[in-house]
């Protein structure tokens, strides 16, 4: 069974900083691809971050580039997702998930490239 666990969602500030960790188990973490969307209420499922099995790449979602870095230690099978100069804007559930074929080289925005997602952690930013 196929596991991702998030956690370190909570209520900040605007211009705070948060880090949130998901902890994958099931896999052989070290040769998939990890993603982080998220989703407010109302809106659909978008792209946050993602980053290459062995962290050589990763890409952001615009409006994040320059606040949030996703980073990754195979050897404790978890990927983070540091979020600084947080906006309430940012205010979402984050969920992280696995790339849906292993070994893959390149990165992927949507969530249908994704297999196995976790629970979600909420961020909430308040103004």
């Amino acid at each position: 069974q196929v596991q991702l666990v998030e956690s370190g969602g909570r209520l900040v500030q605007a211009g705070g900083s948060l880090r949130l960790s998901c902890v994958a188990s099931g896999l052989t973490f070290s040769r998939y691809s990890m993603g982080w969307f998220r989703q407010a209420p109302g809106k659909e499922r978008e792209f946050v971050a993602a980053i290459t099995s062995g962290g050589e790449n990763t890409h952001y979602l615009d409006s994040v580039k320059g606040r949030f870095t996703i980073s990754r230690d195979n050897a404790e099978n978890t990927v983070y997702l540091q979020m600084n100069s947080l906006k309430p804007e940012d205010t979402a559930v984050y969920y992280c998930a696995s790339d849906r074929v292993s070994g893959r080289l390149g990165i992927w925005t949507t969530p249908h490239e994704y297999k196995y997602w976790g629970q979600g952690t909420q961020v909430t930013v308040s103004s």
